[in-house]
């Protein structure tokens, strides 16, 4: 499946250079407001030990990873729905990613200017968060009063399904809350989908520390998982060679990067889990909503396998390599198989079978 996050924040707090960091891919990073005038889009390969433990024992030709695409969008300010800055501009690059990583400035650095002059985390926090609601409020109203004529010229179920849904959110984005905050039932939140808010999205929240605070940092109560990350040294690891980066975060005292706690904790706000498939021609890792059945996995890789799926083998990872592989696994009697009811585990190895 594919998998988008957008990238938020004012200017100067860091978005570009963690989409730098990212995504190895070099993007104007210059110390001035609005640096970044087009959305900038990479994709990120997502980090699991387990592919190269499964690709040795199936000897694999090829280790696929899975992916997630970021996008970084310009540096919004206050007032951004009212015109001001750029970054309004193209909020709407970002209306169709599945998660946002809001950016917060938390480092003190005189060298590199704030846009309000000062670092105030919350306030930045506040304004950010009021631009989005700004920017998904213009959209619910027009909505709104478009359900409003339709009810006058008659009513219908769905349509007062459709006022019903679009009320509650409009009145919590008048409120100053985020349309996630709004408790809608399915029927209500189908009637919604489309119109791709940006406050109803999962979002998680980056800290921009410097290396010193690493440690020691206030911490936010916020709607929202929060990591702290010093992306300047982050930006710097990611530009070593593979081995000398394991070197520094071994001197540091890290078992992955900044970088690999944050695409691994997206994936976790998204509610995602991750299942291979492994063989001589590749190894390969698939995404899926925890919660899917077999069917729907097998769909991940092709249409016509959901369409067609008759059964699944299904083992562990480490069965499957404890024992040596598929062929050693089943004499052993670790395959599973497993109907069109099976819900599908994080780091389950799964074989389709379809017509």
């Amino acid at each position: 499946m594919s998998l988008q996050v957008g990238i938020v924040g004012l200017p100067n707090v860091g978005k570009s250079t963690l989409f730098q960091a990212l995504t190895k891919k070099k993007v104007d990073t210059s110390n001035y407001p609005f640096a970044t005038i087009d959305p900038n889009v990479g994709v990120v390969a997502v980090p699991d030990e387990r592919l190269q433990e499964l690709a040795k024992i199936a000897q694999s030709k090829e280790i696929i990873p899975t992916t997630i695409e970021f996008v970084d969008i310009a540096g919004l300010v206050k007032n951004a729905h009212q015109g001001e800055g750029l970054g309004n501009q193209f909020l709407s690059n970002i209306r169709e990613v599945d998660a946002i990583v809001e950016v917060v400035r938390v480092f003190d650095d005189p060298n590199v200017i704030h846009v309000s002059g000062k670092i105030e985390p919350i306030n930045d926090i506040e304004t950010i968060n009021l631009e989005l609601i700004f920017s998904d409020l213009a959209i619910v109203t027009k909505r709104h009063e478009n359900f409003s004529r339709q009810l006058k010229a008659g009513t219908s179920r769905q349509i007062e399904l459709q006022i019903a849904a679009v009320t509650k959110i409009k009145d919590a984005l008048e409120a100053g809350k985020p349309a996630r905050s709004v408790e809608l039932n399915d029927d209500e939140r189908a009637q919604v989908k489309d119109m791709s808010l940006l406050t109803a999205k999962p979002i998680l929240y980056v800290l921009n520390v410097s290396e010193s605070q690493l440690k020691n940092h206030t911490s936010f109560r916020l709607d929202g998982p929060v990591i702290a990350l010093s992306l300047k040294m982050e930006s710097e690891l990611s530009e070593l060679p593979a081995e000398e980066a394991k070197t520094f975060m071994q001197d540091l005292g890290l078992k992955e990067s900044g970088l690999d706690q944050l695409i691994k904790e997206t994936y976790k706000t998204l509610n995602l889990i991750t299942f291979f498939t492994a063989g001589p021609k590749e190894t390969r890792a698939w995404t899926v909503r925890a919660g899917a059945k077999a069917p729907q996995a097998a769909g991940v890789i092709h249409t016509d396998f959901e369409k067609g799926f008759i059964r699944a083998e299904v083992i562990n990872w480490k069965e499957f390599v404890n024992a040596g592989g598929g062929v050693k696994a089943k004499e052993l009697g670790k395959v599973r198989l497993e109907g069109k009811d099976y819900v599908i585990r994080d780091a389950d190895v799964v074989h389709f079978h379809f017509q």
